[in-house]
């Protein structure tokens, strides 16, 4: 392969981990492509100047820095996960540490010759490991405020490894510019647009009008398209736009008249995407990986979102918008991703927590009161014992100052995987919750032992 082809393959398989999707499938259609030098135009490649010169040999370092994370090398055998990340670069403004805009986990299992892609909601309500609970797009921003080992796309693979249960090898972490910047050197892409959207491109005083049918969006637009988020389904609306957007890059890529002019273009578009592109994969371990992925035919590529039927729609304890994933519901999605034919063997068998509910209950380490409200005495003893034995932490036990005919939980500090376990385990409705946020608060939740536990409970 020629000087210019590897620079090709290079700035590709960049553009691959943005697009993700790519990765999976455009790469094989020009791996398929023999091209001749008498196919780029060789005045085009002279003119390119100094941006020309790529050090193509040095293909064994990482594309990030000495501080980030290490990788789970991958043995080129068996299956291969990898994090890819986008920054929320409205947080430029504030020329502080981003959140993650979008995440996705794109996995490859060579024996099997599967691959699948699932995304993850920015606002979904995860365990951050060392910070409790949050948005899953605040992981990035912690690990990098708070120096944490590995910097925000360690946090970020611990979070979404502790999330979803399986092992991530690798990440890959985009910014913005470079995918707009992308767009505009293959000179935009066509959308056939739903309906009529307003979109936001980066940068204040530019909404643009987007109405329906075909039309060329060139970067800052097609990059704000598929990022909206104020349609109906918000965030689930945009996993559809985006993969729109993605096939339309697909399309202009594999276009008859668009090879020479990436061929040509290589450099530069290689020069300008290694700045925004950090990842602890090498160059040499990307070529491995979409080589392998260039072999998974389109109909073994499993493509999955957490959608509204995966999560339940709430607020955080101080009142943002948050999705509580439903665990079960998760994994389910995660299996199919993750193949049941998968030589690692079906998600979630990993060590380690593994979506299961009582596991995530745990996780929480909620300190928890249990008040007797009854007039029936060593209820709240009886109750504590048992609760200790379904894994619980009581931290204090006594009377409570009034009495109740119904069990009442108060939540202090926002535990929601040990709320829905007590929930069930009491069977308490709806009207019987209270949510005050109190962070001084010294419990977590508080339970207050009604009369229908005293008379029917599950103790035994």
């Amino acid at each position: 392969m020629t000087p210019v082809m590897w620079g090709l393959l290079a700035a590709f398989l960049l553009t691959a981990m943005i697009t993700t999707y790519l990765t999976f499938i455009t790469v094989r259609e020009i791996a398929r492509t023999r091209m001749s030098p008498d196919t780029v135009p060789q005045a085009e490649l002279e003119d390119t100047g100094p941006a020309q010169k790529i050090n193509l040999f040095d293909l064994d370092n990482p594309l990030q820095g000495e501080e980030g994370p290490a990788p789970v090398t991958w043995d080129g055998a068996n299956r291969v996960t990898v994090l890819v990340m986008g920054l929320d670069f409205r947080d430029w403004e504030d020329e502080g540490p981003s959140r993650t805009d979008t995440m996705m986990v794109m996995t490859m299992d060579v024996k099997t010759n599967t691959a699948g892609i699932m995304s993850l909601p920015r606002d979904l309500w995860v365990n951050i490991p060392g910070y409790g609970y949050g948005k899953i797009n605040t992981a990035y921003y912690l690990g990098e405020v708070y120096d944490e080992p590995g910097g925000g796309p360690g946090l970020a693979i611990a979070t979404v490894e502790e999330f979803l249960g399986v092992p991530i090898n690798y990440y890959t972490q985009v910014d913005f510019s470079a995918f707009e910047r992308f767009i505009d050197e293959i000179g935009g892409i066509e959308i056939d647009v739903p309906q009529e959207i307003q979109v936001d491109p980066i940068g204040p005083g530019n909404t643009v009008l987007l109405e329906v049918g075909p039309q060329i969006l060139d970067g800052p637009t097609a990059l704000a398209y598929a990022r909206n988020r104020d349609t109906a389904g918000s965030d689930f609306d945009r996993a559809t736009r985006q993969q729109q957007v993605i096939m339309a890059i697909r399309r202009r890529i594999l276009s008859l008249d668009m090879l020479p002019t990436l061929a040509s273009k290589a450099a530069v578009l290689y020069n300008e995407l290694s700045a925004g592109v950090h990842s602890n994969l090498s160059l040499q371990e990307i070529i491995q990986i979409a080589w392998f992925a260039s072999q998974v035919p389109p109909e073994n590529i499993t493509r999955r979102g957490i959608g509204p039927d995966q999560v339940t729609f709430s607020y955080s304890p101080d009142g943002l918008d948050i999705l509580i994933p439903d665990t079960d519901a998760v994994r389910q999605m995660r299996d199919e991703v993750f193949s049941q034919n998968s030589s690692v063997g079906p998600a979630g068998t990993e060590e380690g927590v593994t979506g299961d509910p009582e596991d995530m209950m745990q996780a929480e380490l909620a300190n928890i009161s249990v008040l007797n409200a009854t007039m029936s005495p060593g209820l709240a003893a009886q109750t504590t014992d048992y609760l200790s034995t379904q894994g619980l932490n009581v931290v204090y036990t006594g009377n409570a100052t009034e009495l109740t005919a119904n069990t009442v939980i108060i939540d202090y500090t926002g535990k929601p995987y040990t709320i829905q376990y007590l929930i069930n385990l009491f069977d308490i409705q709806e009207s019987s919750i209270y949510s005050r946020y109190d962070p001084n608060s010294q419990v977590d939740i508080a339970i207050l032992l009604g009369d229908d536990w005293a008379n029917n409970n599950s103790m035994p």
